[in-house]
């Protein structure tokens, strides 16, 4: 459910929230007060395009934030696959919008506007007249007929498409046998050298940082006994070396220390020098004497080393533990020794695969075509309770030239609005608003399986009114039951069963205009009713007749 919406800086808005609640939430507003640019901002927090001309002016950002409340187990399990986690049961969604770039945010994390719109359509579902288009499109309306026809249908398509991925990864193995007798012992042939070279260059691991080790201390030996040999004898110049010289120091000092404390650890620390010198100057001393440079050895390590770089520029580094050259040879090898039986082995499951895939599909088929007929007279019932009179209804399951992801099966519906008229596809006959109130009728049907918590009808009432416009307000009254429902409307018949009431108001102060929302108490929406319906605000008549609406006496 959408808790609250904030928006700031965006076209007339300087900054409004609102927060929604379960039900039926209706905003109204006189003409130009900014009810479309609340939709524009909303579309624009859920990720659609939006210009820099949307910032208000004088500014140098907007900003839209939407809070969601998940009250359902199966919408946090949905949510957690794609690594949203709410806190504390909500998801926040925000977006900055700077010229020439925006700045997305879930739950405080950076995001794109695609990941946005991925979140989002597990959480809101938006009507708008563009969007009812969508209802033109067949893969649109086979996914309502599944949706109708319920879980087991559902849980059918899922199969079908796990079947058909299985089908095309199984003929995918199959295509990769495509070598010849003559190519497959070439390529085996070639596959053994190399295995071979591998093997027989029996590379350690960590051996290639090793021997580059060993040749940098080899190259320079000549510059590291010359710096010992320099570094020895300023410690010994003179005719006292420094080792001496601090073991004078330190028995001068350690006479001074006894007589006074404060000399005792300037003494410990002179000792201590004096060890780390004499330690320092054996360690010299030592690595001469045994120091002595073979080039034969010199030759053998750099040798090693061209061998282990030549290797590595075939197999990567040999010397890694994760290098997997060796396996990935021996495994393709092991292919091609079996090659024809692994070839008959992918020609057998290409044939289960397509089995397993056919019948998927005329399961799944089967359960589309009982559902249709439940499906038409539904559909049929909820057109004619919204005005639409004379109305006929009819799907067609028509086959596809091949099996897909979806099946064997393309929907459409078709549907005659005017006596005499036959049965066309959608697409022909119905106008803008009437594909509004056909998505409302179908949305009433799915209310209780929709999985979507919430969902907004942009402009729901247009071109319609009278009977009709109340056939429409009980239609979302019914939806508001299962999910919560946020919608603008123009007339008081639709506005006039909401549980929450929103004006939207627009006013100038000094050269700058404002758009503001707030929620209307009792009274208030009866007044705005009353403003709906056209009449004097001071009218007795009309104020009985906006408070009937409001008691749903006309509904």
């Amino acid at each position: 459910m959408l808790y609250h919406y904030h928006v700031k800086n965006f076209a007339l808005i300087e900054d409004a929230s609102v927060d929604f609640g379960p039900g039926l939430n209706v905003l109204t507003g006189e003409t130009g007060a900014g009810k479309s640019i609340m939709i524009d901002a909303l579309n624009a927090g859920l990720g659609a395009r939006t210009g820099a001309e949307m910032i208000r002016k004088g500014c140098t950002e907007a900003f839209v934030e939407l809070v969601f409340g998940i009250e359902d187990k199966a919408l946090e399990d949905a949510l957690t696959a794609l690594d949203v986690f709410p806190e504390d049961g909500t998801v926040l969604i925000s977006r900055r919008i700077f010229p020439g770039r925006s700045l997305y945010r879930i739950n405080e994390e950076a995001a794109t506007s695609a990941r946005v719109r991925q979140v989002t359509d597990l959480l809101l579902d938006i009507h708008g007249q563009h969007e009812h288009q969508s209802l033109l499109k067949p893969e649109r309306q086979l996914s309502i007929l599944d949706e109708f026809a319920g879980e087991e249908c559902i849980r059918a398509a899922e199969r079908m498409a796990h079947a058909h991925h299985a089908y095309r990864q199984a003929l995918k193995e199959r295509e990769s046998f495509t070598l010849s007798e003559d190519e497959r012992r070439r390529r085996m042939d070639f596959l053994r050298y190399e295995i071979g070279e591998i093997e027989q260059a029996a590379v350690r691991p960590g051996e290639r940082d090793e021997l580059a080790a060993r040749f940098r201390e080899m190259s320079s030996f000549g510059r590291i006994r010359e710096g010992l040999g320099k570094a020895l004898e300023y410690l010994s110049e003179g005719r006292e070396n420094a080792a001496d010289l601090l073991m004078k120091a330190s028995g001068e000092l350690s006479g001074a220390a006894r007589l006074t404390p404060s000399l005792q650890e300037a003494e410990r620390e002179l000792m201590t020098a004096q060890d780390i010198l004499s330690s320092a100057e054996h360690e010299m001393k030592a690595y001469l004497d045994s120091a002595d440079f073979d080039e034969e050895s010199f030759r053998e390590v750099e040798r090693r080393l061209d061998e282990l770089h030549r290797l590595e520029r075939k197999y990567g580094d040999l010397s890694s533990p994760s290098n997997t050259a060796w396996e990935e040879r021996d495994l393709e090898l092991d292919r091609l020794i079996d090659y024809e039986e692994r070839m008959n082995e992918a020609e057998l499951a290409v044939g289960t695969a397509r089995r397993e895939m056919e019948e998927a599909a005329a399961r799944l088929h089967a359960l589309r075509a009982a559902a249709v007929p439940l499906w038409d007279e539904a559909l049929l019932a909820e057109l004619q309770e919204l005005n639409f009179l004379s109305v006929r209804v009819r799907t067609e399951l028509e086959p596809l030239p091949e099996c897909t992801a979806s099946g064997t099966d393309r929907a459409c519906f078709t549907v005659s609005l005017n006596p005499g008229e036959d049965l066309q596809p959608l697409q022909k006959v119905a106008s803008g608003g009437e594909l509004s109130r056909i998505m409302l009728a179908i949305k009433t049907i799915l209310a209780d399986r929709d999985r979507i918590p919430t969902v907004i009808f942009d402009e729901i009432d247009s071109g319609i009114s009278g009977q009709t416009a109340q056939a429409v307000a009980r239609k979302l009254k019914a939806i508001s039951r299962y999910r919560q429902v946020i919608l603008i409307t123009h007339l008081p018949q639709i506005a006039a069963p909401a549980d929450r009431h929103y004006g939207i108001e627009k006013h100038a102060e000094g050269e700058r205009t404002f758009t503001r929302i707030r929620l209307l108490d009792e009274e208030e929406s009866v007044k705005e009713l009353m403003r709906l319906l056209g009449g004097s605000l001071q009218s007795e008549s009309i104020y009985r007749t906006a408070l009937e609406l409001k008691n749903g006496r006309t509904i």
